[in-house]
């Protein structure tokens, strides 16, 4: 079974980046391949920090099974059908896929060809040693129950009043849907020194456990103002090397 990680969290919190220094992770430092990433967000820029080059989106093929249901070639079932043509739509690279989600858009009802999707996605994930799914901003991946299972949900965050409150929103939403979750933790993003002790005490309340502290690093600014996969960042990254603890501590405790 494939180890899947999830992330969540407010827009313009890092989380696209935080997932691409986990493919990074897990691909480079660890060697956990072949992995597969989920670009989950509508707003899709997953490819840009990993350096490769989208291929069509799910949302462009959901849309296709909207307009034409029944389009199937003779011989095979809807499900193997969608299977083979999500496969074809997968960006290959060194070590890792890409799948690219995209969005909807119309105004329809899309809940049998989502949930027909995600079953695909689910039985495709198999053939993968690791699944980290980018989610969109906010809690609708969530609460739509768009990730199925995973062994960690990551709730990316920045260190103020509205990031700890955020953390709390997405705590309650895990609770009151019974989503199967593993465990989920809490990565503060931006976060440069002591926490205040009052900001501390609002972190606290969640009741996640703070997995990492990503500090604000400026090999990763130059990476993304200059469009360059943020694979290839060097030894002297302090946010690469500490997603790569972070990491260690997936994987250790995933073992046990």
């Amino acid at each position: 079974m494939p180890m899947r990680i999830a992330i969540a969290g407010k827009g313009g919190t890092g989380k696209t980046t935080i997932a691409a220094l986990l493919c990074r992770s897990l691909v480079k430092t660890n060697g956990v391949k072949p992995l597969l990433a989920v670009d989950a967000d509508p707003n899709s820029c997953l490819h840009e920090r990993l350096g490769i080059t989208p291929s069509e989106t799910i949302g462009e093929l959901r849309e296709q099974l909207r307009a034409e249901p029944d389009k199937i070639p003779a011989g095979i079932s809807k499900t193997e059908w969608i299977e083979r043509l999500i496969s074809e739509e997968v960006a290959e690279s060194v070590g890792f896929d890409l799948i690219t989600m995209g969005r909807q858009e119309g105004p329809d009802c899309y809940c049998y060809i989502n949930n027909l999707l995600r079953s695909c996605l689910d039985k495709i994930g198999q053939h993968y040693k690791a699944v980290v799914i980018d989610n969109e901003a906010g809690l609708e991946h969530l609460s739509r129950r768009s990730n199925g299972k995973v062994e960690a949900l990551l709730v990316v965050c920045q260190p103020t009043v509205i990031g700890a409150r955020t953390a709390m929103r997405i705590l309650e939403l895990i609770d009151s849907l019974s989503l199967d979750i593993g465990k989920a933790y809490l990565v503060l993003n931006g976060c440069d020194g002591e926490i205040p002790e009052s900001l501390q005490a609002l972190f606290d309340e969640t009741k996640l456990e703070v997995l990492a502290r990503i500090p604000t690093d400026q090999q990763v600014f130059d990476c993304e103002m200059e469009s360059k996969s943020l694979l290839d960042l060097t030894a002297e990254s302090t946010a690469a090397a500490t997603v790569d603890a972070m990491v260690s501590k997936l994987l250790e405790e995933a073992k046990q």
